[in-house]
């Protein structure tokens, strides 16, 4: 779908641009400024209100596995999503909505810890992870008991359970800390993924309802 490799080609393109010094890329492409004008700080975003940070962070990430791993993953829970969109709200609403609902993911994963951290400096983030999650939790909202691979397990898991662990993982890991991964952002934007569908038709929590009481 368009909507889907559009985002995947911006953000390839932008994160070859912005990776930080180190990682191997296209050194004519290579820009600093970049980085440092699209990372998320919420110390800068906050005091200079520099909102779109939260939204261009989205867009950078820290290496080549960062971003594969992330691509990877749009690449096949977006096509899902963006076509539901799609078949949902017409075409061309539909992919207005699926680029919307993925520009406002990234926001939403990272604005709490734009309060959290607004007074540290040092607190950096970068990464699309938000925004996927948010993808694979409107998956499960669509199709609740959709079996999910995760490696290296052997086995597939149904779609709602992994949505419910993955979300206690995230938030006990947040308060953990001690690691340099988003885990407020996977979580937050995991929320935001099941709920924007949602508001823009209440009836997609009934059929999710209606789906987990029906599953076999």
């Amino acid at each position: 779908m368009i909507g889907t490799w559009l985002i995947i080609g911006i953000t390839v393109l932008t994160s070859m641009i912005a990776f930080p010094p180190g990682v191997p890329t296209i050194e004519s492409l290579r820009n600093p400024a970049v980085l440092n004008n699209f990372v998320f700080s919420p110390y800068v975003t906050w005091r200079k209100k520099q909102w779109w940070r939260l939204f261009t962070a989205g867009l950078i990430h820290a290496n080549w596995w960062h971003l594969l791993v992330n691509m990877f993953v749009l690449y096949f829970f977006g096509r899902i999503i963006e076509l539901s969109f799609v078949y949902i709200w017409g075409f061309g609403k539909g992919e207005f909505l699926f680029l919307l609902f993925y520009i406002l993911a990234i926001g939403a994963g990272n604005f709490p810890d734009l309060l959290k951290f607004k007074n540290n400096p040092a607190f950096l983030a970068l990464g699309a992870s938000g925004a996927v999650s948010a993808m694979v939790f409107a998956a499960i909202l669509l199709d609740p008991w959709s079996k999910i691979f995760i490696f290296p397990i052997p086995i597939p898991i149904p779609a709602i359970l992994f949505g419910v662990f993955y979300l206690l993982y995230e938030q006990y890991m947040a308060r953990r800390g001690g690691d340099s991964v988003g885990h407020n952002a996977h979580f937050w934007g995991s929320i935001f993924g099941f709920v924007f569908p949602i508001i823009l038709s209440p009836s997609l929590f009934v059929h999710f309802i209606v789906q987990l009481l029906n599953h076999g």
